[in-house]
């Protein structure tokens, strides 16, 4: 049995029409994950603020609350948009994420998936962009280390785009070990190989634009996972972005259905290694719905495995 999180409030962080970021990623997913046997369906409920101040300021959840409207939308940068449904989905997005650690930890499944909405890794510690607002799977991590008490807990991201977020809220946090496949160039930026934590904690794997899936696995089988097998996590966080997809629009690796389903596998191996095979995975990118909703179902239906 795998965990899903899942709330309605999802579909209340409305972006602009024509934003890539839209309420249809999520209905998309939760459509493909409804015909999935196997699934628990709980409630993503909203995260407190010292759950989000785990990772950001005070003053960062100050200026996302004060910029919601009571209608229509406003900006906190050019690509990062809030409607009056925003604050409440990204708090659940926390929550969700949360629950799904505590619920792993607590042994009632070995994996689970937080279905909400807004992404999370690219929002920095007092800077949300990229369509984030708070650093979900960071402020996870944070949780499984401090309130759990786990000694090591390894973010694994293969959004197309780098994690920058999550780079700079675990950067300094030697109990981590975040890692991350992207491509490079693209948006935002970062994610060189030289990009290495405060306590070499990090590990970044940059992919050239139209390499598909014969490098994707060599990057994730030969450098990645070696590494978090040697790190030996005792929970594993994914970072779950499906962006590198043929068909997705923003970026311009080659991946298919089947190379998700890959990396998913093989995480969960060195999961079931280490971490008695507890991960928890929380939705980032994916802007193709036919891609987003096959390949989250591909990759949710390999956390179904892990449960036996």
């Amino acid at each position: 049995m795998t965990l899903i999180y899942w709330n309605e409030a999802a579909l209340a962080h409305v972006t602009p029409p024509g934003h890539p970021e839209q309420v249809a990623r999520a209905e998309a997913v939760k459509a493909a994950l409804s015909e999935l046997d196997g699934l628990d369906w709980r409630d993503a409920t909203p995260a407190d603020r010292a759950e989000v101040e785990r990772c950001h300021p005070p003053h960062h959840f100050d200026r996302i609350a004060a910029t919601i409207p009571a209608q229509g939308h406003a900006s906190l940068d050019a690509d990062t948009h809030v409607a009056p449904g925003s604050l409440d989905a990204a708090l659940r997005a926390v929550g969700g994420c949360n629950a799904a650690v505590d619920s792993v930890l607590a042994g009632e499944a070995k994996t689970a998936f937080n279905l909400m909405r807004p992404p999370g890794h690219h929002a920095e510690r007092e800077t949300p962009m990229g369509f984030c607002l708070f650093g979900t799977v960071a402020i996870a991590a944070k949780r499984a280390l401090d309130h759990h008490g786990l000694e090591r807990v390894a973010v694994l991201d293969f959004d197309v785009h780098h994690g920058n977020g999550t780079q700079d809220l675990l950067w300094d946090e030697p109990r981590t070990f975040f890692c991350s496949s992207h491509q490079m160039p693209l948006y935002p930026g970062s994610g060189a190989t030289h990009e290495t934590g405060a306590h070499g904690n990090v590990l970044n794997a940059p992919l050239p634009p139209m390499s598909g899936g014969i490098e994707a696995r060599r990057v994730w089988g030969d450098v990645i996972l070696p590494a978090v097998d040697d790190f030996a996590p005792e929970l594993i966080l994914i970072s779950a972005g499906f962006d590198a997809h043929a068909e997705d629009p923003l970026a311009n690796l080659n991946w298919e259905v089947e190379d998700f389903v890959w990396i998913t596998r093989a995480i969960c191996e060195v999961a079931e290694a280490h971490a008695k095979g507890r991960v928890v995975s929380t939705l980032e990118g994916g802007y193709d719905l036919d891609a987003l909703a096959a390949s989250a179902a591909g990759h949710v239906s390999v956390l179904k495995e892990q449960n036996g």
